[in-house]
């Protein structure tokens, strides 16, 4: 069985051979494994049961200095300290007045140049592939307006709010629309909307201003017959009712230090895929191996029973994770 046939049937809740899998890295982390084993070998090991595909970045992509990082839409990141994304530090609408807005053009030639060959990589490695946006609707705003401008904007003028978002999901629908034109199985969203307490902006206002426009977002990838995963951080299980009313599939990170994966799993999992599980705030960087390999085992035995499941670390693996732990995961994984 490929990769790509363990997650279709996992998105459909059916049992694999066995648990699809996905690890990723931070800078950071890779760094720290490089220099403990002495080289990048161990890494033939991982074989991430996901490809994820992005159409071009515009022209006005580029490190303006040696940290920081300009994006397509003008957002400026210092990436001084982290250097996977960054620190926002710059305001591209500074004025509730979209005149400014320069949103890229999603339906340009140069925008899927390549994508072609990207998808065929992922193919021809046998695994799912996904056309990925990253800061999808209320990251992408916040970070032109500001978080606290766009929260005082939503409750002090929120015909603005509709209009950004509705710019930026019109953009995001366009992207799509050109994506599924490929031979993609799904599309990954990602947007945060939790920290570890709850909604950013609170469920009134998430289902006022984001639930609308997610299920656009959701429906241009349904219509072409592609899965819908979404990456948001924090504790917002809340809302998996909504989502599953809107046709996601498949919810990542899957936080264990804000939700239970076995309640969530018994909750929803006969309408929810899960994508992640693996604690990178506790388990990988305080625990032992032994706790790690026993975690792991656990989350494959009682959240991939049936399906739906995508085993993997909450995120990115951090730098402080050990790199004993991230072999005992790697080893785990590859043993079932």
């Amino acid at each position: 069985m490929t990769n790509r046939e363990r997650v279709a049937l996992s998105f459909m809740h059916q049992q694999p051979d066995k648990t699809p899998y996905v690890i990723g890295f931070t800078q950071k982390a890779w760094a720290k494994m490089v220099e403990y084993y002495g080289g990048d070998e161990w890494a033939a090991q991982i074989d991430n049961a996901i490809h994820g595909v992005a159409a071009r970045p515009g022209p006005n992509e580029m490190w303006l200095d040696e940290n920081t990082w300009q994006d397509e839409f003008g957002v400026r990141w210092d990436r001084s300290i982290d250097r996977d994304i960054g620190n926002v530090c710059n305001c591209v609408l500074p004025d509730r007045n979209l005149d400014r807005l320069e949103l890229p053009d999603p339906r340009a030639p140069e925008k899927f140049e390549g994508f072609a060959e990207q998808v065929a990589a992922g193919r021809a490695a046998g695994r799912y592939v996904e056309f990925s946006i990253g800061f999808s609707l209320f990251e992408r705003a916040w970070t032109m307006r500001g978080m606290e401008n766009l929260f005082i904007d939503m409750v002090e003028a929120p015909s603005f709010v509709d209009e950004l978002l509705d710019a930026i999901c019109d953009y995001n629908v366009a992207l799509v629309e050109q994506a599924v034109k490929y031979d993609i199985d799904g599309v990954h969203f990602g947007d945060d909307w939790g920290s570890q307490r709850g909604l950013l902006m609170g469920p009134k206002l998430w289902e006022r201003f984001l639930k609308p426009r997610l299920a656009r977002q959701y429906a241009a990838a349904k219509a072409a017959g592609k899965t819908v995963s979404i990456h948001s951080c924090g504790k917002v299980q809340e809302l998996f009712p909504q989502l599953i009313e809107i046709g996601l599939d498949c919810f990542n990170p899957f936080q264990p230090e804000v939700m239970d994966p076995y309640e969530m799993k018994r909750l929803y999992g006969d309408k929810l895929s899960f994508w992640g599980g693996v604690s990178t705030q506790r388990l990988l960087p305080y625990g032992t191996p032994e706790q790690v390999r026993a975690e792991v085992r656990r989350l494959i035995e009682e959240v991939g029973r049936g399906g739906g499941y995508i085993l993997a670390p909450a995120h990115a693996i951090p730098g402080d994770a050990k790199p004993e732990n991230i072999m005992a995961l790697i080893e785990t994984v590859n043993g079932q």
